[in-house]
C-alpha cells in the first residue's frame, strides 16, 4: 500500500523548501523533463516528445542510459556494447553519432552546443542542471531526508516513494542495461522504505510503519530490519497478536531459507509482544515466566545466588505451570 503525504503531516520545512530539493533553484532552468518510471515521457517547453521524434527505439536507449548516469559521461565504447553487444557492426561508431544527432535535434533544437546533451571525454552526457529527471528527484529527496529531523524526513520520503510508485523503465523488458538499473533501484527503494517505517515509528505513526514495512518485506521477504519494524510498529499500534503472527512468519521463513532464527533485536521485540500479550491474563503470565526460566535453564543461565533447594523449587513449579497449561490446550483441541 503506497502511502500518500497528507497536508497535516506536511512540515512547514516541507512545504518551504521541496522545489528546491527536486530542482536547484540558483542553476540553470532545467531544458528537459523526463519519467522513467511507468512510460517513458520526454517533455520539451510542455511538450511531450514520442520516441519517434528522436528517431526511434535505439535513441530512445541510448537517451535512457544517458539518464541512468546523469552527469556522468559515458563513453562511444560503452554505449555500444550496451546496446548492441558481441554483435556491433564496423558501423556501429558512425550510427550512433547519427542517432545522438537526432536526440540532439529533438531535445535541444538550435543548442549543439548549450543544450542538456555534451559530448565529453569520447563520449557523451546529459547535464543535470538543464535535466529534470524524476529518478534523480528520488534520491535527491532521499538524501534530504537524511540529513533533516524526522518531522522533517518524513514527507520527503513519502515524496521520494510517490515518485516512485510505478515501475523504472518497465517498458524495457528485454535489455540487460534496464534490469540492472531496476535491480539496483529496487534495493534503494526498499532502503527508503524502511527508513520511512523507522520514521513513522519515532514520529507515533505505527499504522503508516506497519504498511511501509510490509511493502518492503514484499519486495525483500529476508530484509531482517523490515520484519524488525514491522513487530515493533505492531507493538506500538498496541496489536500484540499481529506482532506475534509476523514474527512467526519471519522465523519460519528464516528457518527454511537461511537455516537461522531471527536476530537479537528482533527477538527482543518478540519478547516484548509475548509480554504485552500476557499483560492482564494470570495464566499466560504464568506461563511465559516459565518458558522463560526453564529457557534460561536451558541456555546455562543459573543463579549461582539461589541455594539448590530453591533452584530445584522453582523448576518444578514451572514444570506444573507449563504441564497444566499444556494439558487444557489439548481438553480445548
Amino acid at each position: 500500500m503506497l502511502l500518500r503525504p497528507s497536508p497535516e503531516r506536511l512540515s512547514s520545512f516541507y512545504l518551504g523548501n521541496t522545489e528546491n530539493i527536486v530542482q536547484n533553484q540558483t542553476g540553470p532552468t532545467p531544458s528537459i523533463s523526463v519519467r522513467l518510471f511507468g512510460t517513458f515521457e520526454v517533455r520539451r517547453d510542455g511538450v511531450a516528445l514520442t520516441a519517434a521524434d528522436m528517431g526511434g527505439c535505439k535513441p530512445r536507449h541510448i537517451l535512457e542510459i544517458l539518464l541512468l548516469n546523469l552527469g556522468t559521461p559515458v563513453s562511444k565504447t560503452s554505449l555500444i556494447e550496451q546496446l548492441w553487444g558481441a554483435g556491433a557492426s564496423d558501423g556501429a561508431v558512425a550510427t550512433l553519432e547519427s542517432y545522438i544527432s537526432g536526440i540532439r535535434r529533438a531535445i535541444q533544437p538550435g543548442q549543439t552546443k548549450t543544450g542538456p546533451l555534451r559530448t565529453a571525454n569520447s563520449g557523451y552526457v546529459l547535464d543535470p542542471q538543464l535535466v529534470d529527471l524524476d529518478l534523480s528527484n528520488f534520491h535527491k529527496l532521499v538524501r534530504a531526508a537524511g540529513v533533516s529531523e524526522p518531522a522533517a524526513a518524513y514527507p520527503l520520503l513519502l515524496e521520494a516513494l510517490q515518485i516512485s510508485a510505478e515501475p523504472l523503465l518497465g517498458f524495457e523488458l528485454a535489455s540487460d542495461w534496464a534490469e540492472e538499473a531496476r535491480i539496483r533501484h529496487a534495493a534503494d527503494k526498499v532502503a527508503a522504505q524502511i527508513v520511512a517505517a523507522e520514521t513513522a515509528a519515532t514520529l507515533g505513526v505505527p499504522d503508516d510503519a506497519v504498511n511501509l514495512a510490509q511493502s518492503a518485506i514484499r519486495a525483500e521477504p529476508l530484509n531482517e530490519r523490515a520484519w524488525t519494524i514491522l513487530v515493533t510498529a505492531y507493538e506500538q499500534a498496541g496489536l500484540p497478536v499481529e506482532g506475534l503472527s509476523a514474527y512467526d512468519r519471519c522465523r519460519r521463513l528464516f528457518d527454511h531459507d537461511l537455516g537461522c532464527a531471527p536476530g537479537p533485536a528482533l527477538q527482543a521485540a518478540h519478547l516484548r509482544l509475548l509480554r504485552q500479550r500476557a499483560e492482564g491474563n494470570t495464566e499466560l503470565s504464568e506461563v511465559l515466566a516459565a518458558l522463560l526460566y526453564l529457557g534460561d535453564r536451558m541456555n546455562g543461565s543459573k543463579s549461582r545466588q539461589q541455594p539448590a533447594a530453591e533452584s530445584q523449587r522453582m523448576h518444578e513449579h514451572a514444570g506444573r505451570v507449563l504441564d497444566a497449561f499444556l494439558q487444557r490446550v489439548r481438553a480445548a483441541v
